[in-house]
């Protein structure tokens, strides 16, 4: 696939310009046009989730409702395989599916996501694919950024009006500020949870401290058993890592990026539709946000197969434990204090006792609010009140981090958040 060429239904375009200075993930806004409107449609600028949830979804996330305090509006939540599944997927290729499906139904005629560089599988390139079976091209983990919204342009001047978008989550807040302006017919939105980012160069350090052979991975996911799993392309079979065994503290404090450590939506709220892993226990964890996003769903029929949501373990003593080892890591990775003899026996007990299926996804919002507020607390003080919207500290009140007045703003409704607010009982998880 070189660069700005094509192939049977999927176009790598060219795309100019560059990302802006400062907290930026280069979503791709800053390279359309004049790039001037990343003032009102950066996530780490001021975003504004309230309007826009109800915007995109008709309502604002109700944190009554438990488990909207943690992942946003909720439609309908399972636990779901895609059978059988798909050659090569990161799990078993329900987003890729999803977005396939689109486009044979004919719903959209082009697809924005992305494929890997040519000369590295795990650099991400911005694609237009009008093929669903090109679009397995693009199965697959990659890792780093990619300014997929750029591609909006040449998609637009090629005539597309009825447009799926696959992307993280600061490119889905940017793609939805921008989206009365676009003037589509149709705009469907495939969301995934993000994990931290980083980049490629930084990614291509971590796997060869896993393995003496790092070019020999094909792939790579962080599995919601605490452990990483590793495959091949040498014959060699799958390896499974705790995460406990880790490299983490050969890894430099900069390895992840300041715009990762102060993410505020983990679970990309203003999806349609979110596919990800965290609360799926083994399987996908699938969030329909809104009709369309359930049309999608529907599209699939029984190729999707759905199993009861878990919903065990507690997770406090791992959250409070992050709390405390971000607070000690004074900005670098947060590490466990825990003697070497120890470590064996946690990696066993974690995905026996531990937070698993929905509390293990709460725990990792928890954690990434957490982050979020302390390191901006650190390194961006002036910045508390206008990034860190009201869903976020009302996650983070649970653990005694509230804000001051000088860190609050008036801009999103509701009340000011408050401890008691996110000790109320979580309902069961459906069945």
């Amino acid at each position: 696939m070189p660069k700005d060429a094509s192939l049977p239904g999927l176009t790598v375009p060219h795309i100019a310009g560059a990302a802006r200075p400062g907290l930026c993930t280069d979503c791709g806004i800053s390279r359309m046009g004049d790039g001037k409107a990343c003032g009102r449609a950066c996530q780490f600028i001021q975003p504004d989730y309230a309007s826009a949830e109800h915007r995109v979804h008709g309502r604002v996330a109700d944190p009554t409702l438990g488990d909207e305090a943690f992942f946003g509006v909720i439609q309908t939540m399972v636990r779901a395989r895609l059978a059988p599944p798909a050659p090569d997927a990161q799990w078993t290729g329900i987003t890729t599916e999803l977005a396939a499906e689109l486009l044979r139904s004919g719903a959209v005629t082009a697809v924005l996501t992305v494929a890997p560089d040519p000369t590295d599988r795990w650099k991400p390139v911005p694609v237009v694919v009008t093929d669903p079976d090109a679009l397995a091209q693009c199965r697959g983990m990659r890792m780093g950024y990619a300014p997929t919204l750029a591609a909006l342009d040449p998609a637009m001047r090629a005539g597309h009006r009825r447009i799926a978008v696959i992307g993280i989550p600061c490119q889905i807040y940017a793609l939805r500020q921008i989206e009365a302006e676009l003037g589509l017919d149709r705009l469907y939105v495939i969301g995934t949870p993000c994990s931290d980012n980083t980049t490629t160069e930084n990614f291509h350090q971590f796997l060869g401290l896993l393995d003496d052979a790092p070019d020999t991975i094909t792939y790579l996911e962080f599995r919601a058993d605490y452990r990483v799993e590793l495959r091949f392309s040498d014959g060699r079979p799958d390896r499974v890592i705790p995460f406990l065994k880790l490299p983490i503290s050969k890894l430099p404090a900069d390895f992840f990026p300041m715009t990762c450590k102060t993410c505020v939506d983990y679970t990309n709220r203003l999806a349609d539709v979110t596919v990800g892993y965290m609360g799926g226990d083994g399987d996908q964890w699938v969030i329909a946000r809104n009709a369309r996003g359930a049309e999608m769903l529907a599209a699939l029929g029984d190729r999707l197969q759905q199993r009861p949501l878990t919903d065990k373990g507690r997770r406090e003593g791992a959250v409070k434990g992050f709390l405390a080892n971000t607070e000690r890591a004074a900005g670098g990775l947060p590490l466990r204090s825990m003697p070497d003899w120890l470590r064996p026996i946690v990696s066993f007990l974690q995905p026996r006792i531990g937070p698993r299926g929905l509390e293990f996804a709460r725990a990792r919002v928890e954690m990434k609010a957490i982050e979020t507020i302390l390191h901006l607390r650190r390194v961006h003080p002036a910045r508390m009140k206008n990034m860190v919207p009201r869903h976020v500290w009302e996650v983070a009140a649970r653990y005694g981090l509230m804000p001051t007045a000088q860190e609050i703003s008036a801009a999103e409704p509701g009340p000011a958040p408050h401890p008691e607010a996110s000790n109320r009982p979580t309902p069961s998880a459906p069945e």
